[in-house]
């Protein structure tokens, strides 16, 4: 008689059966050189930007037309197989993060630029397209995409319609959910859905804004119409230094409450321009505890005009110097530093985990000093750079994920930073997603009945929970017993996700 199996074992038999099922059912619909499943080729597909967590997919499809993107997701719905669509990978929540047991659905080869409308002001891109090729395709029409967030060169207009990005011009352009008119794709049945219209309203419910930002978990995005607006005749930047933290963040709140609305605000402290300033040289003033980025952009006449009205609050609040973009050159420098912040934070530690939480602006100065309490704490070390005109964070936590002690302190640090926001009247995310990064946080932000209205939306889309299934929406018995922890004093992190 044969001995049983360890469950080890038995887990790799049940993985391996299922595999063999999955390529065979994949096989008739999908070109052989598109499915990749041995272990060697799924391994770039792990994680995404937050490599912290990963997992190898049962296999990775690459479809090549919108009908074999529709089959892939018809037959791994007739199997029950999860998917987890797929953009450049360049996410820092895990959204793209693959099911154990399941597909990744790759867009990557759909880059195409379909049209460009420059009088109705208006593209039509695949799924795949960077967020930077859809403002080089417009420039010359004098037209570009507004959406900018640091790896727009990389980043994908599908992943950006999941996770609802923004950039350092959110402020004044808004987010993704403000610059799309229209999304095609599939549902997991493999039904083709358009949500939005080519107008500026479309009939019924506005689907199109509970879509942008669902992270995959209603349908497969293949297909965006994005609105393009008019280059800005002229544009500068002032660059303002301040001695204390609470300056300058009540500086950003003295901007917005004099009436002005800068095309970017951010802001950085002082070890995150020492970061930036060495990688990149954008000329920062190293001496200042932080440093603001203003920038004013229309007619020169408006932003003459403009550019003076924000030097006189910035000095009224109390900055040391102020700098003003000489060029376009020069303007380029300045925001080349902050676009380079994590690639800077990169160079200085062996890892670094981005949070993404948002606080009302005149909490700037408070969070900061909670997260200088928080490193003392933790025992790591903090780089902060804001979204400062929308109160949203991107504090930089460094670590060595090689040192398990460390992983966990940097996820009990970030958990930290995420509910310090909710108490301070935030939110736990403002353009990166939840992910799996952020699952017991929402616990702390969001009611079971608040949950379980959210779950009611996937299952209207997404009845059998196969699309990016276990992650945004945390479960009841995840909330209760991260609750419990809590009670005791304590945090739990991630035990059921894989790491390094």
């Amino acid at each position: 008689m044969n001995a049983p199996l360890a469950s080890s074992e038995a887990e790799h038999l049940q993985r391996a059966q299922r595999q063999a099922q999955v390529v065979a059912a994949l096989t008739p619909v999908v070109p052989a050189h598109a499915l990749l499943w041995h272990s060697e080729d799924v391994v770039p597909y792990e994680c995404d930007g937050l490599t912290a967590y990963r997992q190898r997919p049962l296999l990775v499809a690459l479809p090549e037309t919108y009908e074999q993107v529709q089959a892939v997701l018809k037959t791994c719905h007739a199997l029950g197989v999860p998917v987890v669509a797929r953009g450049a990978g360049t996410g820092l929540s895990g959204g793209a993060m693959p099911n154990a047991m399941g597909v990744t659905l790759s867009l990557a080869k759909f880059n195409k630029i379909l049209s460009i409308d420059p009088t109705s002001r208006t593209a039509v891109v695949q799924a795949g397209v960077r967020n930077l090729a859809i403002s080089e395709a417009a420039a010359p029409y004098g037209l570009y995409y507004a959406p900018d967030p640091s790896s727009q060169i990389a980043c994908t207009i599908g992943g950006n319609v999941a996770e609802n990005s923004g950039g350092v011009h959110c402020l004044k352009y808004g987010l993704t959910v403000h610059n799309v008119l229209k999304v095609k794709g599939f549902t997991i049945e493999g039904d083709a859905i358009e949500l939005g219209s080519d107008a500026l309203d479309a009939p019924g419910y506005d689907l199109l804004s509970v879509f942008i930002g669902s992270e995959g978990m209603l349908a497969v995005t293949t297909e965006v119409t994005v609105k393009l607006v008019p280059k800005p005749q002229l544009a500068r930047c002032i660059m303002a230094s301040f001695d204390d933290l609470r300056k300058a963040g009540d500086a950003v709140a003295a901007v917005i409450a004099a009436g002005i609305i800068p095309a970017g605000l951010e802001m950085m402290d002082k070890p995150m321009t020492a970061a930036v300033e060495d990688f990149v040289h954008a000329d920062y003033d190293l001496d200042a505890a932080a440093i603001l980025l203003c920038e004013s952009d229309g007619t020169p006449e408006e932003v003459a005009e403009e550019i003076e009205h924000m030097s006189a609050v910035l000095t009224a609040a109390g900055a040391t110097k102020i700098a003003v973009s000489r060029d376009e050159a020069q303007r380029l420098k300045f925001w080349s530093g902050r676009k380079n912040a994590f690639p800077a934070s990169g160079r200085i530690s062996p890892d670094y985990m981005c949070m993404d939480s948002t606080i009302p602006r005149k909490r700037l100065a408070d969070i900061l000093q909670a997260i200088a309490e928080m490193e003392i704490k933790y025992g790591l070390k903090c780089l902060n750079v804001f979204h400062a005109g929308d109160g949203n964070l991107h504090p930089l936590i460094l670590f060595d994920a090689n040192d398990p002690d460390q992983l966990h302190r940097c996820e009990l640090f970030g958990a930290d930073i995420l509910e310090t926001s909710v108490a301070m009247g935030g939110t736990v995310t403002g353009e990166h997603g939840v992910g799996v990064e952020k699952l017991n946080s929402m616990c702390v932000q969001f009611s079971a009945e608040e949950s379980e209205q959210m779950l009611g939306v996937k299952r209207a889309f997404d009845p059998q929970a196969l699309l990016n299934p276990g992650k945004v929406i945390p479960t009841l018995n995840r909330c209760a017993e991260y609750g419990k922890m809590l009670v005791r004093g304590g945090k739990i992190s991630h035990p059921d996700l894989p790491r390094f």
